[in-house]
């Protein structure tokens, strides 16, 4: 614990200062009197690169810290656990899977496989990092945070399938999701507009029946 003088209107006041640590390992930068924390989306975005690097189970709370230039303890103040990571980092690519999933439910199988694969190819070009994560990890990770999602990805695949109760074309159906989701992974950051053609036109070759 130390001490800082802060200077007030013609007297000295001294505050405590609740670190031990030298100023260059501290969390928190002072500017003009401002104390700017290092911020949520920093760490999700260092931790989706960890994620995706290593795996979750692979990846440390310090790994991700060191990433993003601050300590443990400031990560741990945004996050209590590695758990809590993935949980907010897989929520919004959840919530627009869900959303996507509904929209299907409307459909009938052929529509819906169409619209699927669409809506896939937004997904993964958007959250190409968490929709990668989540069917690398999804299958061999039991966490809470997929336990809202699995349905979501069930839907998916079933409508990718057009629906399918053949289970080798639920099987083509996965491997080609899976598979597109590791390749757009790989790519450059930020990755072209001009890829989501591809990606669609993959997808259908791979899903979609040829016309008899």
């Amino acid at each position: 614990m130390t001490l800082d003088r802060v200077a007030g209107f013609g007297n000295v006041r001294w505050i405590t200062n609740l670190t031990d640590r030298p100023a260059s390992d501290r969390s928190v930068r002072e500017t003009g009197g401002v104390v700017r924390l290092k911020t949520r989306d920093e760490i999700l975005s260092a931790a989706a690169r960890q994620f995706a690097s290593v795996g979750f189970k692979g990846a440390s709370l310090q790994d991700i810290a060191a990433e993003v230039g601050c300590s443990k303890a400031a990560l741990l103040y945004h996050f209590p656990s590695k758990d809590a990571i993935l949980t907010a980092l897989v929520a919004p690519a959840a919530a627009d899977l869900a959303g996507l999933g509904e929209r299907l439910r409307a459909l009938d199988a052929a529509a819906a496989r169409d619209a699927a694969i669409e809506g896939f190819a937004d997904l993964v070009l958007h959250y190409r990092r968490q929709i990668a994560l989540i069917f690398d990890e999804l299958l061999k990770l039991e966490h809470p945070a997929f336990d809202d999602l699995r349905p979501h990805i069930h839907e998916l695949v079933d409508a990718c399938s057009g629906r399918s109760g053949d289970p080798r074309d639920r099987l083509m159906a996965e491997v080609t999701l899976a598979g597109i989701s590791a390749v757009v992974l790989r790519g450059p950051d930020p990755m072209e507009d001009a890829i989501r053609e591809s990606i669609v036109d993959v997808a259908r070759r791979a899903l979609v029946p040829p016309k008899k």
